[in-house]
This record gives structure tokens, C-alpha cells and sequence, in this order.
């Protein structure tokens, strides 16, 4: 486990490529906001989180399998990732930010296109409504 990378992950850095080539500006892994996310996009008052499938419990995915050894253990774990998350997603609306999330299972080759392409709009369409700048 002292191998598991926390930051700069590969589906991370697919959608941080992505973001920063379609002319999106943003922090990352910003320590000030509750669950410091991996991506913060200020000027739209987005944050977005890249899950990865197994470690935060993506239900309904093929990656996400309890293993067999240890099984109590890991359950708790994950468990309390996923309470963890929602506790910090809940604190960012409360702040006034919208939370966005992808899992890693999103960003493979054959669906990653169509992923991001509604990221981008999710982040755009979210401020149509806005009278901001």
C-alpha cells in the first residue's frame, strides 16, 4: 500500500490535460477546501475529484471487488472512504462550491472521449445562468 499515489495519478492528469487544453484554468490538490480536491476550478466555483473505482467504493463497477483475504478490514476501509467523501462533498456545497466527480472507470479508452466532452459541458452549462464574468 505505501506504493498507492494519492496525487498526480494517470486519470488525474488525463483530465487536467484535457481541461487545461480546452482553455480551463485551475489549482490542484488545494489544501485549503474540505477533502482538498484534485482539481479546484475558481472561476467557476467547480471542484472535481477523479475516484478511483476501487478505493472509494464505485458501486456497480467491475473495478470495484472487496478482496477475499482480509475482507472485514477492507470493507471498513472503503466504507469509510465513501462516508468521507460525502461528508466533504456536503461541507463544498455548503461553501458555495459545485462538486463534480469522475471515476476512473469513466476515463478508459473507449468511453474517455464522451467523458470529458460532458465535463466540459457540465462545466460550462452550469454557469449560463450566472450574471458573473
Amino acid at each position: 500500500m505505501s506504493r498507492i499515489k494519492g496525487k498526480e495519478t494517470k486519470p488525474e492528469v488525463v483530465v487536467r490535460k484535457y481541461l487545461f487544453s480546452e482553455g480551463f484554468r485551475y489549482r490542484k490538490n488545494v489544501k485549503d477546501l474540505p477533502g482538498t480536491p484534485d482539481i479546484v476550478l475558481p472561476r467557476y466555483k467547480t471542484v472535481i475529484f477523479v475516484n478511483g473505482c476501487f478505493w472509494h467504493g464505485h458501486k456497480g463497477c467491475r473495478h470495484f471487488v472487496v478482496p477475499d483475504t482480509n475482507r472485514e478490514f477492507w470493507i471498513g476501509k472503503i466504507e469509510a472512504n465513501i462516508q468521507r467523501d460525502a461528508r466533504k462533498s456536503a461541507e463544498l456545497e455548503k461553501l458555495g462550491w459545485r462538486v463534480i466527480v469522475i471515476w476512473e472507470c469513466e476515463l478508459n479508452p473507449k468511453v474517455r472521449d464522451m467523458t470529458l466532452l460532458r465535463l466540459k459541458e457540465n462545466i460550462i452549462n452550469q454557469n449560463k445562468g450566472d450574471n458573473k464574468c
